[in-house]
């Protein structure tokens, strides 16, 4: 490629052309491919790399807390769950119609692995997406004037198709929590689409926010066009636990036996001395 080319191509911004450009002009050589055929090959370069790169910041911008797919998903471990339809959301038809989704389980069963598989693979699809814990929430919301309507806070969680909610009822949430919880699903209801995740029930939601009216509210909201999946079952990182420490146990086992062996032959020693 000379210098006046390759000038041209970074003016017009074809970074993912000028890569490939020199293997593409020696392939159409080798394969006397006509001008129609040898454009569509560099095009298609450049595409490809385009779309690689605004996957990549899709990806970042979703800030999602670990990189999850269904197909990393243990799904032998519970056999109960519901492969498929876990598949067919993954195809985020839900998100073309605004629909909703509730997780909802015991710690542990993957329901955070399975929200962050969707967004990722909604991601994929070329939908904006955002991942946030409860917390982070919260967090962000404290801002003063984080509920005006104007607010860049409020748009972040607007402007995605899809929102995930994460971990909601780990822990007792602060004052006010409720009203900003309600904000977001009242904006986004019937818009946009929005993931939660719990491992309380939903009565429960009331004394967990702190506002019983509000929880009422955001309830009422989210469930009208909302799918709820519950996941019942044991706990993955309890399991994984109990295979590390009976690892440790298996391990430790050879140490025991040879300590036990030195104590004896020492005993004999001292017991010859001894006599």
């Amino acid at each position: 490629m000379n210098e006046t080319l390759h000038a041209c191509l970074k003016r017009l911004r074809l970074s993912g052309l000028a890569q490939t450009l020199d293997v593409r002009l020696q392939e159409a050589a080798g394969n006397r491919l006509n001008h129609a055929e040898f454009l569509e090959l560099i095009f298609k370069d450049e595409l490809t790399v385009r779309e690689n790169r605004l996957f990549a910041r899709r990806t970042k911008a979703a800030c999602f807390r670990d990189q999850k797919t269904l197909e990393d998903f243990d799904w032998s471990f519970n056999p109960s769950l519901k492969r498929q339809r876990l598949y067919d959301l993954a195809t985020c038809d839900f998100i073309h119609k605004a629909q909703d989704l509730l997780l909802i389980g015991p710690p542990g069963v993957g329901k955070s692995h399975l929200a962050q598989a969707l967004g990722y693979h909604a991601v994929k699809q070329g939908f904006g997406v955002l991942y946030r814990s409860i917390f982070d929430i919260v967090r962000d919301f404290l801002q003063e004037g984080a509920l005006e309507p104007e607010a860049r806070v409020m748009a972040r969680y607007l402007k995605p198709d899809l929102l995930i909610v994460d971990d909601m009822g780990m822990k007792h949430l602060p004052k006010q929590s409720g009203e900003c919880l309600f904000e977001i699903i009242l904006r986004r209801y019937e818009v946009r689409s929005t993931i939660m995740t719990s491992n309380r029930p939903l009565e429960e939601w009331g004394k967990l926010i702190g506002d019983v009216p509000a929880a009422t509210a955001i309830l009422d909201r989210f469930l009208h066009r909302a799918e709820i999946i519950a996941i019942n079952g044991r706990s993955y990182r309890l399991k994984d636990r109990a295979g590390k420490t009976a690892e440790g146990a298996t391990t430790d086992a050879p140490h025991a036996e040879g300590t036990a062996e030195r104590k004896k032959s020492a005993l004999a020693k001292q017991k010859t001395e001894g006599d």
